[in-house]
């Protein structure tokens, strides 16, 4: 195999430049509203209240029982039959952060209910509401015990947006098949793809190592 070394080259940076301004943005969007969603969700399941708990669970078993390129293809190219037309990045934004929340609500909800529950006891006995508790004593506790498994749901997410490129959003991988198409070296630049995303892949976990360190600061011991 006679690798272009030159095609590499000068295809590496709009490549890059297609995650820096179209996968990265995309993710960090989309992730930032599932967490919303799944803290949402979370404290639906824990809440008590039958209604409130079934709903939550039936949507976070939809979400991971259906495949995301199966919901992607719902909001993009099933909604439109029903009226509903949306553009490219907000579809991709829709579909990535509904599938964020269903993932992240279980996780979010087993760190919460790891917190001891003399945690909650000792926010009551000095006074604290339960809603104060859980925002002052109960969250920051629960956000440690999360971030790994968040993080690895971020990574994911990282890589999941590739399949924007289906829905034409211009991100990393959609520019590696532009240029693939027009050089005919679908494998070689299919690579370098996949090392961009790696890179970005390794800068994330760097990330997450020292956010877990800042955070040791909140376990309870």
């Amino acid at each position: 195999m006679n690798i272009d070394w030159e095609l590499l080259r000068s295809s590496f940076w709009p490549i890059v430049q297609g995650g820096l301004t179209g996968t990265i943005p995309l993710s960090l969007a989309s992730f930032a509203i599932g967490l919303v969603l799944a803290l949402l969700l979370a404290l639906m399941r824990i809440s008590g209240n039958r209604i409130l708990a079934g709903a939550a669970r039936a949507y976070i078993s939809v979400i991971r029982g259906t495949p995301l390129l199966v919901q992607l293809f719902v909001i993009f190219y099933g909604l439109p039959s029903i009226g509903v037309v949306l553009e490219p990045w907000p579809s991709a934004i829709i579909a990535f952060s509904m599938n964020v929340g269903g993932y992240a609500a279980e996780v979010i909800r087993a760190a919460i209910l790891s917190v001891p529950k003399g945690q909650w006891e000792a926010g009551h006995t000095i006074g604290m509401a339960r809603t104060t508790t859980l925002r002052r004593i109960v969250l920051p506790q629960a956000a440690r015990v999360s971030v790994p498994p968040l993080s690895n749901t971020f990574i994911s997410l990282v890589k999941d947006t590739s399949l924007a490129s289906l829905i034409l959003v211009t991100e990393a991988f959609r520019v590696a098949q532009e240029i693939a198409a027009f050089s005919q070296e679908f494998l070689l630049l299919y690579m370098e793809a996949a090392v961009v995303y790696w890179v970005f892949c390794l800068v994330l976990s760097a990330g997450q190592t020292r956010l877990e360190k800042r955070l040791d600061r909140y376990v309870a011991h």
